[in-house]
């Protein structure tokens, strides 16, 4: 049975992965709710906002005969107990990027993937320890001042060929920048859609750091 793929995400960077993978989908983004419930662990938000997007749009979807596998990611950056998301200007960015200055993080990334027909939906939480390089002040004005920090939870991207934020990490490069690509594909496997290219050949495209499938791939 062919399945159509539907990502429910605006974010160029999801947009990309799934480009270089060779998986053809199209994009219907999911207007969801995103702020956290009192008390909820950061890991709990990302599962519960990935698996939300994904029924959500799943749901508008029913009613096409084809059957569509929607897939949802959703990332939290936290550094112990706070939740650190995309900032709201740059006053916040840079605050949220002196506190990770020189300390290690967590980063959690969830894919859901829903089967628009049976309705069942599988969920993968992915958690990355970052550990942040202790750069300048300088360095950290001269990055918010590019503007990238603003669509980005935690106010920086690992990929950033300049400020280039990450000294070492713990877990998937993918995952930081936004989705888990090995996760996904375990995900997708059991429908019998797989990518034209290895995970980790279009992991390593975008970072330096080591592809934690590159064994396996």
């Amino acid at each position: 049975m062919t399945h159509q793929l539907v990502l429910a995400s605006a974010s160029p960077r999801r947009q990309q992965f799934l480009r270089e993978l060779g998986l053809e989908f199209t994009v219907v983004v999911a207007d969801i709710d995103e702020s956290p419930h009192v008390n909820e662990a950061p890991a709990c938000l990302a599962a519960r906002l990935a698996e939300t997007k994904a029924r959500a749009v799943a749901g508008r979807l029913a009613a096409v005969e084809e059957t569509q596998l929607v897939i949802a990611a959703d990332t939290v950056v936290a550094l112990g107990a706070t939740i650190l998301g995309k900032p709201a200007n740059d006053v916040e960015a840079a605050s949220m990027l002196a506190q990770l200055r020189g300390r290690t993080h967590e980063v959690h990334t969830a894919v859901s993937v829903v089967d628009t027909q049976s309705g069942t939906q599988s969920t993968c939480i992915n958690t990355t320890q970052v550990a942040m390089r202790p750069y300048s002040n300088t360095e950290l004005a001269a990055y918010v001042a590019t503007g990238d920090p603003l669509d980005k939870a935690g106010a920086y991207a690992i990929q950033h060929p300049e400020f280039a934020p990450v000294a070492a990490l713990t877990g998937c490069a993918a995952g930081v920048i936004g989705l888990p690509l090995g996760d996904l594909c375990d995900l997708l496997r059991p429908y019998g859609v797989a990518p034209a290219l290895a995970v980790a050949a279009v992991c390593q495209r975008h970072t330096a750091f080591r592809c934690c499938r590159l064994a396996t791939s």
